[in-house]
């Protein structure tokens, strides 16, 4: 199957059963916002209860703040979203659709290695076991051709990046590629203009006393600007750093592949506080501890890499993201920065406030630099279900879509089943529920035959089910169904805790970090 078709099928299983739905949706909903629905929410949360005690659980030197959304205007002037944030945008003339420039050339360099993909696999699938793909790719007349095209465009888009960027040049690019419209299918472009992504609005009662003040962006600069209070506060000591989950907001153009990219959204976001001098050190030590927590999950090596920054922010002096094989190709999750003392120092400027760390050891004064891990909720939610999707056929002929979530993110950790609704089942398994609810999420289901319910968990990702029957009320056992293996087994119900909690506790995910 096409991974755009699974893509699909992603989306509409998301809404199917009661993940994301759009937003405001009986108002014909509103573009690039989202809700998360019953079994998202719990997904979501999981998400984030895993990242935060990552963070703040396992290093004594990493504590939580919970900054405001609203904060004084001449705080982005500072950080140079007023000035700088902005994307370089073209218009197609016949279609009226709007796009990210910067993005269409991407897209380009992706056709590329996906043509490059496509003669490797077909020569694979012809040579099977005899087959030497380095070999293939150093001497394939139609690959070199295709990656010689390949690396001209990606030196030319750098260059332009860097350049500011070089708006003229990259419509240049877009019109010397014949990059068409995705909706028109034309090549008449209009020129590319600069877009700030910042909301607005004003605050304040009447008009004439009113400030322009802005929805943040990133959660990151409410960690700057209170970095030395809760320095001072929590006598820390650096290296330490300060952990924010938190809602941004940008007025994106090309919003669009689902959740990937969105108006609305949260973000989770670390910033490492450091001595100048050892930032290079703790940025490649945060690459590696971000990618193991990543790697954690189970979903395979393969589904991640490394994606360093040719053209750098600003403020930085190393940026890399950590890219997921998503079903519209590798995209990123995560990006590791170091930020320099760019942030600080901007603030400390245009505030007038000293907020200099003064080192006992040393016995000196100075601007920390800072490293910052950040990560985004949505994204990561796509990108685990995107690889937890299955549909899979089994062996009596019928076929299952199951949700192949790790069992400590999953929604519901297990299902309790009566084998029928009469002759005190219901009422046995409403007591085991009861006492495990505590300890983690129980569904109670009684709808439909026992194979219907099987189906109904295994789309929600449901990792354990329990069967209730009459056997159960003589002997005290119950039949515990696994989602993955579709194995049972007869187990005593005073083991259940002992059986699932560990492997459905966060903190079975934690102990392998």
């Amino acid at each position: 199957m096409a991974q755009e078709d699974v893509f699909k099928k992603l989306v509409s299983h998301c809404k199917e059963y009661g993940f994301v739905f759009p937003s405001s949706e009986i108002y014909d909903g509103l573009g690039a916002v989202y809700d998360y629905g019953q079994n998202g929410v719990e997904l979501k949360n999981n998400i984030k209860q895993y990242w935060w005690q990552s963070m703040v659980l396992l290093h004594e030197n990493i504590v939580g703040i919970d900054s405001a959304i609203f904060m004084h205007p001449t705080i982005w002037k500072a950080s140079g979203h007023v000035d700088a944030f902005n994307d370089p945008l073209i218009d197609n003339r016949d279609s009226k659709k709007r796009y990210r420039a910067d993005v269409l050339i991407e897209d380009q360099i992706a056709k590329y290695d996906e043509k490059i993909n496509k003669e490797v696999a077909k020569a694979a699938k012809k040579f099977g076991d005899a087959f030497d793909e380095a070999q293939f790719r150093s001497t394939n007349a139609r690959v070199l051709e295709h990656q010689q095209k390949r690396d001209a465009l990606h030196e030319r888009y750098a260059k332009a990046m860097n350049a500011g960027p070089d708006l003229n040049e990259l419509r240049q690019i877009i019109l010397d590629e014949e990059i068409v419209c995705p909706i028109s299918g034309t090549k008449n472009w209009t020129e590319v203009r600069q877009f700030n992504l910042m909301f607005s609005t004003e605050m304040g009662s009447t008009a004439d006393g009113s400030m322009k003040v802005y929805l943040r962006p990133e959660t990151a600069q409410g960690i700057f600007v209170n970095y030395l209070n809760v320095q001072k506060t929590g006598r820390m000591k650096i290296p330490f750093g300060i952990a924010q989950i938190g809602k941004a907001f940008r007025n994106e153009i090309v919003a669009r592949q689902f959740i990937f990219r969105m108006r609305e959204f949260e973000q989770m976001e670390m910033q490492f506080f450091v001595k100048p001098g050892t930032e290079l050190e703790w940025f490649k030590k945060w690459k590696e501890i971000r990618l193991k927590w990543h790697k954690a999950l189970g979903f395979g090596d393969d589904h991640y890499r490394y994606h360093d920054h040719e053209k750098l922010a600003h403020y930085a002096n190393a940026a890399t993201d950590i890219e997921f094989l998503m079903p519209f190709g590798f995209k990123e999750v995560e990006g590791i920065h170091s930020r320099t003392n760019f942030d600080l120092s901007q603030h400390e400027k245009f505030s007038g406030k000293n907020i200099k760390y003064f080192d006992p050891e040393t016995n000196e004064s100075y601007t920390p630099y800072v490293i910052e891990t950040s990560i985004g909720v949505d994204r990561m939610f796509l990108s685990i279900m995107s690889a937890s999707y299955k549909e899979e056929q089994l062996e009596n002929g019928e076929s299952r879509v199951v949700l192949k979530l790790p069992a400590a993110l999953a929604p519901v950790k297990l299902a309790v089943m009566p084998l029928v609704k009469k002759d005190g089942l219901p009422e046995k398994a409403r007591e085991i529920i009861d006492s495990l609810k505590f300890h983690f999420n129980c569904q109670y289901d009684e709808k439909d035959s026992i194979g219907k319910r099987y189906r109904r968990q295994d789309a929600i990702g449901t990792p354990y089910c329990v069967t209730v029957d009459h056997q159960t009320l003589e002997d005290g056992c119950v039949t515990l169904r696994d989602r993955d293996t579709m194995k049972q087994e007869r187990v005593a119900i005073a083991d259940l805790d002992r059986l699932i909690a560990d492997r459905v506790s966060i903190t079975s995910l934690l102990k392998t970090l």
